[in-house]
């Protein structure tokens, strides 16, 4: 059975947020609004859920999985910075960045790079994912909702309730978002590398990158 919770765009109930995030702690994969498009998440602690999402997504162990954290605090707990990363990852926070960095002892080796020992970080700027970190105090190991076959994320609750229906435990439901992937630079090499070329704009973070590399979700 999947739960539908539908929430006001700029300013969601709290009681929903709250009734979300108890099904995140129980162990639940939810698919949820971003300020790029819809994600599946659920808590980094629960190894099941997160194998499950990438069942889901058609991914393997190779693809990165993200941390969306609600500020760079929680940022530098789960992923290891020196200063000239931290200056990048705050230019781009809040924002549709995704920034691969070494993850910390606090990452569990099952949802890191099983070569690098890398992690995707992210802030979002959107204000009901925003709710929904503040209420659960930690971070969401997510993945853009791009279902096996498909080129392009869902951006809609109901087609997502129309195909994953019953695969996972909630939706929560903030009207249609954005339908283009976060930017991904890799900053776990001495030269930040584009990845993937997405919603956030370059010339924001004020850095020259690497030519892109391979494609990543």
């Amino acid at each position: 059975m999947t739960q539908i919770f539908t929430l006001h765009p700029t300013h969601p109930q709290l009681r929903l947020v709250r009734a979300a995030a108890a099904l995140i702690r129980d162990g639940g994969v939810v698919a949820y609004p971003t300020d790029s498009s819809y994600a599946l998440g659920c808590l980094v602690r629960e190894g099941e859920a997160a194998q499950r999402i990438r069942v889901l997504r058609g991914v393997d162990l190779r693809h990165h999985l993200t941390l969306v954290c609600k500020d760079l605090a929680q940022v530098g707990v789960y992923a290891r910075m020196d200063n000239w990363q931290f200056r990048i990852v705050r230019q781009g926070s809040p924002g549709s960045y995704t920034f691969l960095l070494p993850a910390s002892r606090e990452v569990p080796r099952r949802v890191q790079h099983p070569r690098r020992s890398t992690i995707g970080v992210r802030v979002p700027d959107h204000p009901v994912v925003r709710a929904l970190l503040a209420e659960l105090g930690e971070p969401i190991l997510s993945s853009t909702l791009i279902l096996p076959g498909s080129s392009e994320p869902l951006n809609d609750a109901a087609a997502i309730d129309a195909q994953l229906h019953g695969r996972i435990e909630g939706i929560i439901d903030a009207g249609p978002c954005g339908s283009e992937s976060t930017t991904v630079i890799d900053l776990a090499q001495p030269t930040p590398v584009l990845i993937r070329q997405g919603r956030g704009d370059l010339a924001r973070l004020g850095i020259d990158v690497a030519p892109i590399e391979e494609a990543e979700d």
